[in-house]
């Protein structure tokens, strides 16, 4: 069996990941402490760069399902590891681009990032059913 230690990451990171844009998204709204009692109607409010960091956290909290779906189905039919890491670290460097791409309100280049992004999985599904 492959060593599990850089799938934990990869999954690690890709689920940690959105609260980076939540983090942005909270202190760019100027949240009141009585907002904090229920931040989610606080946050859809929200307006500008606020606005977007939210709806990049919830985008990206959208899209992990189906990358830990995928990057698990590979460990366990023993997709070899480095094609497994190569596409799982793209998909972390393709989120991140995509958020900063959303906070700049960069509507192009964020969906086409958004495409690259979810191919990553996709691929890695792809690999599977080839092989099954």
């Amino acid at each position: 069996m492959q060593s599990i230690s850089g799938i934990i990451y990869l999954i690690l990171g890709a689920c940690l990941l959105p609260y980076v844009f939540t983090f942005i998204a909270k202190k760019t709204s100027g949240l009141t402490a009585k907002d904090h009692q229920n931040p989610r109607e606080a946050l859809a409010k929200a307006t500008g760069i606020s606005a977007r960091a939210n709806a990049v956290q919830q985008n990206s909290f959208e899209s992990l399902p189906l990358f830990i779906g995928a990057v698990l189905m590979a460990e366990y039919m023993v997709i070899p590891q480095s094609f497994i890491m190569t596409l799982g670290i793209a998909y972390i460097v393709l989120r991140i681009i995509y958020g900063i791409c959303y906070l700049a309100n960069w509507a192009t280049l964020r969906s086409i990032i958004w495409t690259l992004s979810m191919l990553c999985p996709v691929c890695l599904l792809l690999i599977i059913i080839k092989i099954v």
